[in-house]
């Protein structure tokens, strides 16, 4: 038999405030003071009340909605990629019969309070998590209060031992393949290119390049070290990170990037002498003919709802993960003067 539905009334006995004052700390929180806010979604929490209005449209508790935080588009060329998984899941997810509520959030304090919010109106049956790092307190939050969720990125440095499902792209597998490619071509001096103090993914990407280069023989552990430099995730840095790195290393005929903003960098300041080969595969890069590696986002997208979906309807999963391998896209870059693009490309 199901549940009773909480009321509202009940809500505001247990914060004791006013039914009204539940009213505006769900709808209007502007107009409420933080305390009172927080006794009031405690109470909400606690009693797991669902908004009326919510209730009316999901007499067996499901709205058919997926919550997706819409993040800051990042610096660089590599942002796009986010727009990729938004049409990719929403597409995939239309097909199923569910639909994608967007909803934005300064940081993962801040995605909570946001959530919360979502839970307590019914307006989402599950959570697809972006940015993911350890410790992470989203995916126990959503699953102290049965709410399903599946992320897009790994628990770096838990990945056995979240509790969640996730899916990510194998990064290194990317770099060995861009490396490996270089190196199959006839390059035999290759650096790469990376982020500053970076961690999960930027180690990943970096580790994939260089086990192709110490296994395929072109150098040793040392001189693989003096090949790598690195720079924040934009075009400007990255033409000067590579012009310092050629400049000490003339013998480079070919460089990995970690992403394609550091390619697309890197291309400009050396042109033509140099193959590089970026990652991402923007739309930038098939338009300037730049190789790199796709991470076949059409394939994360349909791995996150395998995760989070069953015939048709928002399920909680046991904990597991998909680890999507991208494909190296090889063309022949088309700028020959970079000097023409300027600078500030």
């Amino acid at each position: 038999m199901a549940a009773r539905a909480v009321t509202i009334q009940e809500v505001a006995r247990r914060a004791g405030v006013s039914p009204q004052t539940v009213s505006n700390v769900l709808n209007n929180p502007e107009r409420v003071r933080p305390a009172t806010a927080r006794k009031v979604h405690a109470a909400v929490d606690e009693l797991g009340y669902r908004a009326d209005a919510a209730a009316r449209r999901l007499r067996t508790r499901r709205s058919d909605t997926i919550g997706l935080r819409l993040a800051p588009l990042p610096a660089g060329i590599s942002g796009a990629i986010l727009d990729v998984f938004l049409h990719e899941i929403t597409m995939r997810a239309a097909q199923l019969g569910l639909r994608i509520l967007l909803y934005t959030a300064a940081d993962r304090d801040d995605e909570i309070t946001r959530l919360r919010e979502l839970v307590a109106s019914g307006d989402i049956d599950g959570v697809i998590l972006t940015d993911t790092q350890a410790g992470d307190p989203r995916p126990a939050w959503l699953r102290d209060r049965g709410v399903p969720c599946v992320s897009f990125g790994r628990p770096w440095g838990e990945e056995e031992a979240a509790e969640h499902p996730w899916v990510d792209v194998d990064g290194a597998a990317g770099t060995r393949a861009a490396a490996e490619y270089l190196i199959d071509t006839g390059a035999t001096r290759i650096g790469f290119l990376g982020w500053p103090d970076s961690a999960g993914q930027g180690v990943s990407r970096c580790a994939g390049w260089r086990d192709a280069v110490l296994e395929g023989g072109l150098m040793n552990a040392s001189d693989a070290d003096e090949l790598v430099t690195t720079c924040p995730d934009n075009v400007a840095d990255a033409m000067r990170a590579a012009t310092q790195l050629l400049t000490r290393h003339t013998d480079i005929d070919g460089l990995v990037c970690a992403s394609d903003s550091l390619a697309f960098g890197a291309l400009l300041a050396v042109g033509p002498k140099v193959r590089v080969i970026g990652f991402d595969n923007t739309p930038v890069a098939r338009a300037v003919g730049l190789s790199s590696v796709d991470q076949r986002i059409d394939l994360v997208a349909q791995a996150v709802l395998d995760l989070l979906v069953k015939d048709g309807r928002v399920v909680a999963q046991a904990a597991g993960s998909r680890v999507i391998t991208p494909e190296l896209r090889v063309r022949s870059a088309v700028i020959q003067d970079p000097s023409v693009l300027g600078s500030d490309a």
